[in-house]
């Protein structure tokens, strides 16, 4: 997709504060310092429309930004080891879990997971939710640039087997500093609105 225009919206915690034009939307779900930020700075071609962070923790609402008229992505806050108290904690599972099982204008959840790593129980957790609510999946391995390229495909393995990644769900690697998986990001977006 061509992104001529792309504007932050609203920050959002109940249903009532979400956007009413029944355009498609694109959540954007992972653990905190993951790159969600990153991720829709490079699809959007913008430097800091959404704000990164080196602190874990930084998005808590669930952010709406509308691209080209057309879509929203929504960002969603991280899960993990961000330092909040444990009732934040919940409040911010009980409001994403309100948008993803209920948002009918919801069509796919990018779930992103660092390629270094194998996904953690919480991205598993995560997968499987989605799957049991029949939510289509997109899985991007990020950081893609911290690892050398001959090694791409073993790591892909790992994340495709922790998470047991469904054949029907696409798996992208992806690098934010490079812009490597950009194309099939929105390849995959476009499929499925």
């Amino acid at each position: 997709m061509k992104v001529t225009k792309s504007d932050f919206i609203i920050s959002a915690v109940k249903p009532d504060q979400y956007p009413e034009d029944d355009l498609p939307e694109i959540a954007l779900a992972g653990r905190s310092n993951v790159g969600k930020s990153s991720l829709i700075n490079t699809l959007l071609n913008r430097k800091n429309l959404a704000r990164t962070s080196q602190k874990p923790g930084k998005t808590q609402t669930l952010n709406f930004y509308l691209i080209n008229e057309v879509l929203y992505f929504v960002d969603v806050p991280g899960y993990g080891f961000a330092k909040v108290s444990k009732k934040e904690r919940e409040a911010w599972g009980k409001m994403i879990e309100t948008y993803l099982a209920n948002r009918e204008d919801l069509r796919a959840v990018i779930l992103i997971v660092d390629l270094r790593h194998s996904p953690s129980n919480d991205d598993v957790v995560m997968y499987d939710w989605l799957k049991h609510y029949e939510i289509p999946v997109i899985v991007v391995a990020t950081k893609a640039d911290k690892i050398p390229k001959g090694k791409w495909q073993k790591h892909l393995k790992v994340v495709r087997e922790t998470l047991k990644v469904e054949p029907t769900d696409q798996l992208v690697v992806f690098s934010a500093q490079t812009g490597k998986g950009k194309e099939e990001v929105w390849s995959a977006i476009q499929s499925t609105i």
